[in-house]
């Protein structure tokens, strides 16, 4: 790994690294902070357009993983380069993977999200830092859909789940019904495996998920559809708590608002463990 940046910050140290990624095939870059003596690992899923560098700028989370003894790990939203493919619209291609395995040219070769995070970017970085605490999971609007389905897809990797303005349900938003064909062809059933309501609702959660959403968000009934994660935790009989904040859009103003309180929850599942 190279390291880009160092930075001390909240009594710990905000990283930004590189490496080649045999998952993807390409260089790739995260962002780790890590406080003195840490606990666990909590992985954040950043949103369409996003970088590793949102929400370690602006998410305010430092203090609050300071506090928990929790290692914050942001991993960028795609690979990126001249040589990997993309598209001129913000929703498709670089800056917007979906965190999923893509089954169709172009993006086969190199968007392998799920895969990456999970089977090389955690262990990696387990291995490198020592970090063999529970693991937990959050993550904003794309990346918070991406924080539900991989939470829910691998319960042996993840300890606790939680989201902020979360795409809920994939199969039903624009957005999905964009990506989802794109990137895994017409089989109905890989789309239905990256819809976190219907997963909810097949798989359920053994503990408690926490979903933060804001009532003055521009994209809340057309692409995030809360209600459908809420109907899907019901069926499956999952404490999911939704905390609905009046007044509060789908920006940066509402991540930095609430993501160290997702901290905290991560912690407490952690120490329930």
């Amino acid at each position: 790994m190279q390291i880009l940046e160092k930075h001390a910050c909240a009594d710990g140290t905000q990283w930004v690294l590189e490496h080649e990624s045999v998952t993807t095939g390409t260089t790739m870059r995260f962002a780790l902070f890590l406080p003195e003596s840490p606990k666990s690992l909590m992985v954040f899923l950043s949103g369409l357009t996003c970088t590793e560098q949102n929400v370690i700028t602006k998410g305010h989370f430092q203090a609050a993983a300071t506090a928990t003894g929790t290692a914050v790990l942001c991993p960028d939203t795609s690979p990126r380069g001249e040589d990997v493919p993309n598209d001129d619209a913000y929703d498709m291609g670089q800056g917007a993977s979906f965190y999923l395995d893509a089954t169709e040219a172009p993006w086969s070769e190199h968007f392998r999200m799920r895969a990456y995070i999970v089977d090389e970017l955690i262990p990696l970085v387990q291995r490198h830092y020592d970090l063999d605490g529970p693991i937990g999971i959050s993550g904003h609007s794309m990346g918070g859909h991406g924080a539900l389905v991989l939470g829910l897809s691998h319960p042996d990797v993840f300890n606790s789940i939680s989201a902020i303005s979360p795409i809920a349900s994939a199969t039903r938003s624009p957005w999905g019904q964009k990506a989802l064909p794109m990137y895994l062809g017409d089989d109905v059933a890989a789309h239905q495996a990256n819809d976190a309501s219907l997963l909810l609702a097949e798989k359920g959660w053994s503990g408690p998920i926490l979903v933060d959403q804001g009532l003055a968000d521009g994209f809340l009934e057309e692409q995030l559809k809360t209600e459908l994660l809420e109907e899907a935790a019901k069926s499956a009989g999952v404490a999911l708590n939704v905390r609905r904040h009046p007044g509060y859009d789908h920006s940066y103003y509402f991540i930095s608002s609430v993501l160290a309180d997702h901290v905290w929850f991560h912690a407490a599942e952690r120490d329930n463990f």
